[in-house]
């Protein structure tokens, strides 16, 4: 677990070569096939090496939700664990993690109709209008959401404007938690300006790779822009540039900034988490995971204990 750019698919690596595992992704952004720029997604070679289940599953016009997520999840961990192996679940989508943990809401199907709908009224007002909306229809998904967090709002707004009924209120009718305890440990640096120098050269990269021909093979290809994957940070930023919403240096800034905002949110939610052991600047002098595996080691001892 982790902020974004802590360097978790290294340590996620390097520890599948210490125990007999099999890394299961958990990146709301890497299911999709195609986008493998702007998700920093591994390069064929690594994966080749290591493995990862829930890689590209999805094409960008597809929706993958947290039920789909949960649903592939247990399914690949009982799988895993049934075979004498250890799942890592490595990733930064945090709710991903919750839905484990604490079980998934059934909540109503996606409703394109209604999406289109949505969209269409915040493109007319803003996000932070429609998250005022939402606050009004759910109070409490409201306050857990960021006012920019596009894909959460509307997602939010379709659930409560299709049902009828908050967020909240679908809990009574929940699928379980897994029944094995998560091992969580989480990747971040002492010096948060070092985590955004870190953030600015990654965004530098993805620009410097091609991100720009990336998504433009992305729309010649029949990819739908305003479909939730096209609106990840990245690709939303450089979809306003193409359309010339932005300056080049407008699209890369914003870019960087909306990157550190969801660090941020990032941080804020495993904050508020519990039971994490916090790996503090991991791999950042050197490559040496000797201490990582012996720590990851006590830990999985004493949750076999406890």
């Amino acid at each position: 677990m982790g902020t974004t750019a802590t360097g978790k698919t290294d340590a996620a690596a390097h520890l599948s070569d210490c125990f007999d595992a099999e890394i299961i992704s958990v990146d709301s952004s890497l299911v999709y096939r195609g986008m493998d720029i702007g998700t920093a997604k591994p390069d064929q070679a690594f994966l080749e090496k290591y493995p990862h289940h829930l890689i590209d599953i999805r094409d960008p016009n597809d929706t993958y939700s947290s039920a789909d997520f949960y649903q592939d999840a247990v399914a690949l961990i009982d799988d895993i664990t049934g075979r004498g192996k250890v799942p890592i679940l490595a990733g930064g989508t945090h709710f991903y993690y919750s839905a484990l943990e604490e079980g998934l809401a059934q909540l109503p199907p996606a409703n394109a109709q209604l999406r289109s709908e949505i969209d269409a009224d915040a493109k007319t007002h803003g996000w932070p209008v429609m998250h005022e909306r939402l606050g009004a229809l759910d109070p409490l998904s409201a306050a857990r959401i960021d006012a920019h967090d596009a894909q959460r709002i509307q997602r939010a707004l379709e659930i409560v404007l299709q049902s009828g009924k908050t967020v909240d209120a679908h809990n009574d009718d929940r699928k379980p938690p897994i029944a094995n305890p998560l091992v969580k440990i989480a990747l971040c640096f002492s010096d948060r300006h070092f985590l955004h120098e870190r953030i600015e050269q990654r965004f530098d990269i993805m620009l410097e790779q091609g991100l720009q021909k990336e998504v433009e093979s992305l729309l010649d290809g029949g990819i739908d822009p305003n479909t939730p994957a096209m609106r990840m940070i990245g690709y939303r930023q450089m979809l306003e540039f193409l359309k010339n919403d932005l300056t080049y240096q407008e699209m890369r800034q914003k870019g960087i900034v909306a990157t550190r905002q969801l660090a941020k949110r990032q941080l804020t939610w495993l904050r508020n988490s519990s039971n994490i052991t916090w790996w503090v600047d991991f791999g950042l002098k050197n490559k040496n995971f000797s201490h990582l595996e012996q720590f990851v080691s006590q830990l999985v001892k004493q949750n076999s204990h406890s």
